[in-house]
């Protein structure tokens, strides 16, 4: 018989304020749920594996093998070992870029004008590298390890010539993306603008963590519907989209036989 999901209460809710930053592993079982609260947010975001770090996110691979160039519920985050870092378990937005990358202190500069600490202290001006390098350090990473990221909320649209367009109003208030963690996965992350985001302000949006404990998450039973919470299998839209990510899935669990 199929075992229902079982999604208890809210472990923790954190709410990272626009040009925030955090990092933190999501352990085996657990399900991170992130909320654009404003509307027009965007999460730089990075994974690795939290018990060997030389294993992390590998874009490449995680487009190539589910072909595709965007990720939405019913995709997968794949590791450079070919491994699932983190499942896409439900999603209201419907698209997130993998091509924008963060921009670094220089590039913001250019982009915003001067809003140095000295000026207007707190409310200075983030950079996505210097973001997510403080958190990285603080797990012993650094430069080398910043590799390709994921920008939640954001998308990026390429015409026939390749050239890159912002999709503005792709995130509304409320919009949410759900990563199920079928492995120690350790999480860098920063509320910054997307890089390609035409509004010429530095204005960040905050966005809310919200963690779940989910039973018989990596149950196969089948008959699952897809949208999070509430369905049987929590991994079954995504282990079931293509044979890239059942297979995945198989070196995945086999680091916990």
């Amino acid at each position: 018989m199929p075992q229902p999901l079982n999604l208890t209460s809210a472990l923790y809710t954190e709410i990272v304020p626009g040009g925030g930053h955090t990092s933190f592993i999501l352990k085996r079982g657990q399900l991170l749920r992130i909320t654009d609260l404003a509307g027009g947010g965007n999460v730089s975001l990075l994974l690795f594996n939290a018990d060997q770090l030389s294993e992390r996110l590998n874009l490449p691979d995680t487009l190539k093998g589910q072909h595709t160039a965007r990720l939405t519920a019913g995709h997968c985050l794949y590791s450079d070992m070919g491994r699932v870092l983190a499942a896409i378990t439900a999603d209201t937005c419907g698209w997130h870029d993998t091509l924008g990358g963060v921009l670094n202190a220089d590039e913001v500069r250019e982009k915003y004008g001067s809003g140095s600490y000295q000026e207007l202290r707190n409310d200075f001006y983030r950079n996505g590298v210097d973001n997510l390098l403080v958190e990285m350090g603080k797990w012993n990473l650094n430069l080398q390890d910043l590799l390709m990221n994921v920008n939640l909320f954001g998308r990026v649209d390429v015409n026939a010539k390749g050239d890159f367009s912002f999709g503005a109003g792709n995130s509304k208030a409320g919009d949410y993306v759900e990563l199920y963690a079928p492995m120690n996965t350790l999480v860098a992350l920063t509320a910054l603008q997307h890089p390609l985001d035409p509004n010429p302000h530095y204005a960040p949006k905050p966005v809310q963590l919200d963690w779940y404990r989910v039973e018989n998450g990596g149950v196969e039973n089948g008959g699952v519907e897809s949208g999070g919470v509430e369905s049987g299998d929590i991994t079954a839209v995504c282990r079931h989209s293509c044979p890239e990510n059942e297979r995945a899935f198989h070196n995945t669990e086999r680091l916990f036989i």
